[in-house]
Protein backbone atom coordinates (compact mmCIF):
# COMPACT_ATOMS: atom_id res chain seq x y z
CA UNK A 1 0.00 0.00 0.00
CA UNK A 2 1.33 3.30 -0.96
CA UNK A 3 0.01 6.64 0.75
CA UNK A 4 -0.41 7.48 4.42
CA UNK A 5 -2.62 5.55 6.94
CA UNK A 6 -2.79 7.44 10.65
CA UNK A 7 -4.16 4.74 13.54
CA UNK A 8 -5.07 6.12 16.88
CA UNK A 9 -4.36 3.74 19.86
CA UNK A 10 -0.70 3.30 17.86
CA UNK A 11 0.82 2.97 21.26
CA UNK A 12 0.22 -0.58 21.34
CA UNK A 13 -2.08 -3.83 20.70
CA UNK A 14 -4.03 -3.59 17.80
CA UNK A 15 -3.24 -0.20 16.75
CA UNK A 16 0.49 -0.39 16.83
CA UNK A 17 0.39 -4.14 14.65
CA UNK A 18 -1.61 -2.13 12.02
CA UNK A 19 1.51 0.30 12.29
CA UNK A 20 4.09 -2.12 11.67
CA UNK A 21 1.69 -4.35 8.85
CA UNK A 22 1.19 -0.71 6.89
CA UNK A 23 4.73 0.61 7.33
CA UNK A 24 5.31 -2.74 6.04
CA UNK A 25 3.22 -2.48 2.94
CA UNK A 26 4.84 0.44 1.78
CA UNK A 27 2.37 3.17 3.66
CA UNK A 28 3.81 6.04 5.50
CA UNK A 29 2.31 6.20 9.05
CA UNK A 30 0.53 8.91 11.55
CA UNK A 31 0.87 7.29 14.71
CA UNK A 32 -1.70 9.23 17.34
CA UNK A 33 -1.71 8.57 21.02
CA UNK A 34 -1.22 9.96 24.64
CA UNK A 35 1.92 7.96 25.30
CA UNK A 36 4.79 10.00 23.77
CA UNK A 37 7.37 7.59 24.79
CA UNK A 38 5.70 4.19 23.68
CA UNK A 39 5.04 5.73 20.32
CA UNK A 40 8.95 7.27 19.35
CA UNK A 41 9.89 3.83 20.13
CA UNK A 42 7.66 2.49 17.67
CA UNK A 43 8.63 5.28 15.29
CA UNK A 44 12.12 4.03 15.61
CA UNK A 45 10.80 0.63 15.23
CA UNK A 46 10.26 1.40 11.90
CA UNK A 47 12.19 4.02 10.86
CA UNK A 48 14.75 0.91 11.80
CA UNK A 49 12.75 -1.09 8.68
CA UNK A 50 13.17 1.56 6.26
CA UNK A 51 9.87 2.92 6.96
CA UNK A 52 8.61 6.63 7.54
CA UNK A 53 6.60 7.42 10.88
CA UNK A 54 5.00 10.74 11.75
CA UNK A 55 4.00 11.13 15.73
CA UNK A 56 0.87 12.74 16.57
CA UNK A 57 0.93 12.86 20.52
CA UNK A 58 -3.29 13.46 22.09
CA UNK A 59 -5.45 12.47 24.25
CA UNK A 60 -8.47 11.74 22.39
CA UNK A 61 -11.36 12.85 25.19
CA UNK A 62 -9.63 16.41 25.24
CA UNK A 63 -11.00 18.32 22.85
CA UNK A 64 -8.28 20.51 21.88
CA UNK A 65 -5.71 17.72 21.16
CA UNK A 66 -8.37 15.96 18.92
CA UNK A 67 -8.75 19.12 17.37
CA UNK A 68 -5.07 18.52 16.19
CA UNK A 69 -5.49 14.97 14.48
CA UNK A 70 -8.62 16.46 13.02
CA UNK A 71 -6.79 18.74 11.45
CA UNK A 72 -4.11 16.16 10.28
CA UNK A 73 -6.90 14.16 8.70
CA UNK A 74 -8.09 17.28 6.83
CA UNK A 75 -5.07 17.62 4.88
CA UNK A 76 -5.39 14.34 3.68
CA UNK A 77 -4.62 10.49 4.48
CA UNK A 78 -5.39 7.50 2.66
CA UNK A 79 -6.28 4.99 5.33
CA UNK A 80 -7.53 5.87 8.59
CA UNK A 81 -7.33 2.92 11.34
CA UNK A 82 -9.98 4.31 14.58
CA UNK A 83 -8.41 1.87 17.25
CA UNK A 84 -7.99 4.02 20.37
CA UNK A 85 -10.25 2.01 23.04
CA UNK A 86 -10.63 0.52 26.49
CA UNK A 87 -12.54 -1.93 28.64
CA UNK A 88 -14.86 -1.36 31.61
CA UNK A 89 -15.89 -3.68 34.00
CA UNK A 90 -19.41 -5.98 32.97
CA UNK A 91 -21.09 -4.41 36.06
CA UNK A 92 -23.00 -1.48 34.82
CA UNK A 93 -24.72 -0.70 37.97
CA UNK A 94 -20.90 -0.60 39.79
CA UNK A 95 -19.18 1.42 37.41
CA UNK A 96 -18.46 5.39 38.13
CA UNK A 97 -20.80 6.60 35.30
CA UNK A 98 -18.56 9.53 34.51
CA UNK A 99 -16.33 6.85 33.34
CA UNK A 100 -18.85 5.22 31.71
CA UNK A 101 -19.90 8.80 29.21
CA UNK A 102 -15.91 8.82 28.86
CA UNK A 103 -16.16 5.27 27.55
CA UNK A 104 -18.85 6.07 25.23
CA UNK A 105 -17.10 9.47 24.36
CA UNK A 106 -14.04 7.45 23.15
CA UNK A 107 -15.85 4.48 21.37
CA UNK A 108 -18.55 6.25 19.61
CA UNK A 109 -17.93 10.40 19.27
CA UNK A 110 -14.17 10.05 18.76
CA UNK A 111 -14.77 7.31 15.55
CA UNK A 112 -17.55 9.58 14.35
CA UNK A 113 -15.66 12.84 14.37
CA UNK A 114 -12.28 11.55 12.97
CA UNK A 115 -14.13 9.52 10.42
CA UNK A 116 -15.81 12.92 9.38
CA UNK A 117 -12.26 14.61 9.23
CA UNK A 118 -11.30 12.02 6.92
CA UNK A 119 -14.09 11.76 4.34
CA UNK A 120 -14.44 15.16 2.33
CA UNK A 121 -10.90 14.67 0.53
CA UNK A 122 -11.09 10.67 0.23
CA UNK A 123 -14.13 11.77 -1.20
CA UNK A 124 -12.91 14.38 -3.60
CA UNK A 125 -10.26 11.95 -4.61
CA UNK A 126 -12.56 9.25 -4.81
CA UNK A 127 -10.52 6.47 -2.88
CA UNK A 128 -9.90 5.52 0.87
CA UNK A 129 -10.07 3.16 3.20
CA UNK A 130 -11.67 3.62 7.30
CA UNK A 131 -11.15 0.85 9.21
CA UNK A 132 -12.86 0.80 12.56
CA UNK A 133 -12.19 -1.17 15.77
CA UNK A 134 -15.38 -3.14 16.89
CA UNK A 135 -15.62 -6.20 18.82
CA UNK A 136 -17.33 -9.15 18.38
CA UNK A 137 -18.74 -7.53 21.63
CA UNK A 138 -20.88 -5.36 19.31
CA UNK A 139 -22.42 -8.44 17.39
CA UNK A 140 -23.70 -9.54 20.91
CA UNK A 141 -25.75 -8.15 23.92
CA UNK A 142 -22.34 -7.49 26.23
CA UNK A 143 -22.47 -4.33 28.37
CA UNK A 144 -21.87 -1.16 27.93
CA UNK A 145 -18.92 -1.81 25.55
CA UNK A 146 -20.98 -4.66 23.42
CA UNK A 147 -23.13 -1.25 22.71
CA UNK A 148 -20.77 1.26 22.08
CA UNK A 149 -18.96 -1.20 19.73
CA UNK A 150 -22.54 -2.40 18.16
CA UNK A 151 -22.93 1.63 17.23
CA UNK A 152 -19.67 1.23 15.14
CA UNK A 153 -20.48 -1.79 13.88
CA UNK A 154 -23.78 -0.18 12.38
CA UNK A 155 -22.59 3.11 11.25
CA UNK A 156 -19.75 1.28 9.37
CA UNK A 157 -22.22 -0.59 7.62
CA UNK A 158 -24.27 1.87 6.70
CA UNK A 159 -21.00 4.24 5.67
CA UNK A 160 -19.68 1.70 3.59
CA UNK A 161 -22.93 1.10 1.30
CA UNK A 162 -23.13 4.80 1.16
CA UNK A 163 -19.68 5.65 0.02
CA UNK A 164 -18.12 2.54 -0.74
CA UNK A 165 -19.62 3.30 -4.66
CA UNK A 166 -18.03 6.67 -4.19
CA UNK A 167 -14.46 5.19 -4.01
CA UNK A 168 -14.02 4.99 -0.03
CA UNK A 169 -14.89 1.85 1.64
CA UNK A 170 -15.45 2.01 5.75
CA UNK A 171 -15.07 -1.65 7.58
CA UNK A 172 -16.02 -2.89 11.06
CA UNK A 173 -12.98 -5.12 12.44
CA UNK A 174 -14.96 -7.29 15.13
CA UNK A 175 -12.15 -9.22 16.57
CA UNK A 176 -12.89 -11.64 19.75
CA UNK A 177 -10.33 -11.77 22.37
CA UNK A 178 -7.16 -10.52 21.44
CA UNK A 179 -3.60 -11.25 23.16
CA UNK A 180 -2.56 -7.41 23.86
CA UNK A 181 -2.24 -5.38 27.13
CA UNK A 182 -5.98 -4.75 26.92
CA UNK A 183 -7.33 -6.93 30.05
CA UNK A 184 -4.17 -6.15 31.98
CA UNK A 185 -5.56 -2.38 31.70
CA UNK A 186 -8.62 -3.86 33.26
CA UNK A 187 -6.23 -4.90 36.18
CA UNK A 188 -6.32 -8.56 34.88
CA UNK A 189 -3.37 -10.29 35.14
CA UNK A 190 -2.51 -13.21 32.50
CA UNK A 191 -4.57 -16.03 33.16
CA UNK A 192 -7.46 -14.02 35.32
CA UNK A 193 -9.69 -13.49 32.13
CA UNK A 194 -11.74 -16.29 32.43
CA UNK A 195 -11.05 -17.27 28.55
CA UNK A 196 -10.57 -20.74 27.23
CA UNK A 197 -7.07 -20.50 25.64
CA UNK A 198 -8.68 -21.65 22.28
CA UNK A 199 -10.38 -18.48 22.34
CA UNK A 200 -7.55 -16.31 22.51
CA UNK A 201 -6.33 -14.52 18.89
CA UNK A 202 -2.67 -12.92 18.10
CA UNK A 203 -2.84 -9.08 17.14
CA UNK A 204 -1.04 -10.16 13.77
CA UNK A 205 -3.51 -12.48 12.53
CA UNK A 206 -6.51 -10.03 13.05
CA UNK A 207 -4.78 -7.22 11.41
CA UNK A 208 -3.71 -9.09 8.41
CA UNK A 209 -6.72 -10.60 8.00
CA UNK A 210 -8.97 -7.19 8.00
CA UNK A 211 -6.43 -5.64 5.91
CA UNK A 212 -7.55 -8.51 3.70
CA UNK A 213 -11.34 -7.92 4.72
CA UNK A 214 -10.83 -3.62 3.84
CA UNK A 215 -9.23 -4.09 0.15
CA UNK A 216 -11.83 -6.67 -0.42
CA UNK A 217 -14.70 -3.43 0.30
CA UNK A 218 -15.96 -5.51 2.78
CA UNK A 219 -18.62 -3.68 5.57
CA UNK A 220 -17.69 -5.88 8.93
CA UNK A 221 -14.68 -8.06 9.18
CA UNK A 222 -15.08 -11.05 11.73
CA UNK A 223 -11.10 -12.36 12.10
CA UNK A 224 -10.75 -16.12 12.42
CA UNK A 225 -12.99 -18.75 11.36
CA UNK A 226 -14.14 -19.63 15.48
CA UNK A 227 -15.55 -15.80 15.18
CA UNK A 228 -17.34 -16.08 12.57
CA UNK A 229 -19.21 -19.71 13.38
CA UNK A 230 -20.05 -18.06 17.10
CA UNK A 231 -21.56 -14.97 15.84
CA UNK A 232 -23.54 -16.77 13.28
CA UNK A 233 -24.74 -19.33 15.99
CA UNK A 234 -25.38 -16.16 18.50
CA UNK A 235 -27.98 -14.98 15.64
CA UNK A 236 -29.83 -17.96 16.10
CA UNK A 237 -30.13 -18.23 20.20
CA UNK A 238 -32.58 -16.55 22.84
CA UNK A 239 -30.78 -13.06 24.37
CA UNK A 240 -30.81 -14.49 27.89
CA UNK A 241 -28.56 -17.68 26.65
CA UNK A 242 -25.92 -15.35 24.27
CA UNK A 243 -25.58 -13.21 27.25
CA UNK A 244 -25.35 -15.86 29.38
CA UNK A 245 -21.90 -16.97 27.57
CA UNK A 246 -20.49 -13.91 26.91
CA UNK A 247 -20.51 -12.51 30.29
CA UNK A 248 -17.45 -15.19 30.17
CA UNK A 249 -14.44 -13.53 31.05
CA UNK A 250 -13.67 -10.11 31.13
Amino acid sequence: MNGTALITGASSGIGAEYARQLSAKGADVVLVARDEKALRALADEIAGRGGRAEILVADLLDDAQRRRVEERLEQGIDLLVNSAGYGLPLAFEENDIEGEARHLELHVEVTMRLTRAALPTMLSRGSGRILNIASVAGLVPRGTYGAAKAWVVSFSRWANTVYGPRGVTVTAVCPGYVHTNFHERLGLLPGEEGVPGGMWLNATQVVRESLRDAARGRAVSIPSLRYKALTSLARLLPDRIVVAVASRGR
